[in-house]
């Protein structure tokens, strides 16, 4: 079983934003894949949908919980799907998260294990209340051409520009793609 997480914030005004990148790569992976429309979970904070890929169940998770608070939804959802563990690589049993990460270029993905927050606040908050950083991450670069902006905080709740929309669907796609390669 894989639960997939995608970091964002709730709310239309945060729809195509940088922060939302997590959330943005679910609803493609969603898509790609046939998975089912997402449905709000209140128990879990969260809008789930779930899925078969091969021969793994697969749980995708959108928390409803703003950023900072990503780790609440989480960890909420653990017991539910038998990850309630510290340790959550259990055999094919892996919580995958995925968000933007501003210290990588627009465009490009990278994927990790076990390592830190690196000062993104949901993964902090993730690692905080499990307790733990031991499970995958697939972060994608939001970083423009120019560099690290100065304000990053303004920079990452602000929409994307037309000139980065070709740049954001390669990502978008990469992203995909080591998610299916994770989930087979």
């Amino acid at each position: 079983m894989f639960l997939i997480v995608g970091l964002g914030n709730p709310g239309k005004e945060y729809d195509n934003t940088p922060h939302n990148m997590g959330f943005m790569a679910l609803d493609e992976f969603a898509k790609a894949n046939e998975f089912p429309p997402f449905k709000l979970s209140k128990k879990h904070s969260s809008l789930i949908s779930e899925g078969i890929l091969g021969l793994a169940k697969v749980v995708l998770v959108k928390p409803q919980t703003f950023m900072n608070n990503s780790g609440k939804a989480v960890k909420a959802l653990l017991p539910k799907l038998s990850l309630g563990t510290p340790k959550l690589s259990l055999g094919r049993q892996e919580l995958v998260v995925i968000h933007d990460d501003i210290d990588i270029p627009l465009g490009k993905v990278k994927v990790s294990k076990g390592s830190g927050s690196a000062g993104h606040k949901g993964v902090g908050s993730i690692i905080q209340s499990l307790g733990t950083k031991d499970f995958i991450r697939i972060r994608i670069g939001i970083q423009p051409e120019r560099g690290k902006p100065a304000n990053v905080e303004e920079f990452v709740l602000r929409p994307f520009q037309k000139s980065e929309l070709p740049l954001l669907q390669s990502a978008l796609q990469n992203a995909i793609q080591a998610l299916a390669k994770l989930s087979s």
